[in-house]
């Protein structure tokens, strides 16, 4: 065996033990939570899936980025992924708002530190890029969907705009291309979690009225961004 494969086994070894430890950080979360506020089958079962989900497809990501460890800002995201899956947890399992809010607030504030840890460090990659993306689009959905049950099936909407974007680009190639950063694309995104988040408190009046001009929000930047695609395609 060369060193470079001695060195490549040992970085694999070394990332698997990484990924291990993730989730079981995400199981002793949901016993946590089991043991402080209760939780049912139906949460624990979406809560493990969401949990050992996400270890899976982040390990699939990095190879198909050929990304070798985590960086700093990676394992931020991860402290979001964990968040997301006790907060699927609770949705699932139709808890009390107080902790999802606690939950949430604290997501979202993970989400504004780990592109700022990326750039501070010089760590910004497009792995990184596109794992906060993800764990991103899926609070959110888990989000709409808690806040669906209040408000009606429409909510959902947001939480499955990015979902339906990506299936179109699996039919139009075209939409698979790169987008130009926008700083408008980032506030619109955050703006969805920031509303979904304040609504769940039940606290929030005209809480229709908010998630509806969020929904707007979020239909313009999608429109935005397919009319570019489509301009710019070759």
């Amino acid at each position: 065996m060369t060193s470079e494969n001695r060195v490549d086994m040992i970085e694999l070894h070394r990332n698997t033990a990484e990924h291990l430890a993730w989730a079981g950080a995400q199981v002793l979360a949901l016993l946590a939570v089991a043991a402080t506020v209760g939780l049912g089958p139906l949460g624990w079962a979406a809560g493990l899936a969401c949990a050992l989900g996400t270890q899976a497809l982040v390990r699939r990501a990095m190879l198909r980025h050929a990304t070798t460890c985590l960086g700093p800002a990676d394992r931020i995201t991860l402290v979001r992924a964990a968040l997301t899956a006790v907060i699927t947890a609770l949705v699932a399992d139709g808890v009390g708002p107080s902790l999802l809010v606690v939950l949430g607030v604290v997501a979202l504030i993970s989400d504004f530190l780990d592109g700022q840890v990326a750039r501070r460090t010089g760590t910004t990659s497009p792995f990184g890029a596109r794992l906060d993306m993800e764990v991103d689009a899926f609070l959110i959905l888990v989000l709409s969907v808690h806040v669906a049950t209040a408000l009606g099936p429409w909510v959902l909407a947001i939480g499955l705009m990015r979902y339906a974007f990506v299936a179109a680009s699996w039919r139009l190639r075209w939409l698979r291309e790169q987008l130009p950063p926008s700083r408008a694309r980032k506030a619109v995104a955050a703006v969805q979690g920031i509303v979904l988040v304040a609504v769940s408190s039940g606290l929030v009046p005209h809480a229709a009225a908010w998630v509806f001009l969020a929904l707007l929000v979020l239909v313009w930047s999608f429109g935005r961004d397919v009319l570019w695609l489509r301009r710019s395609r070759t």
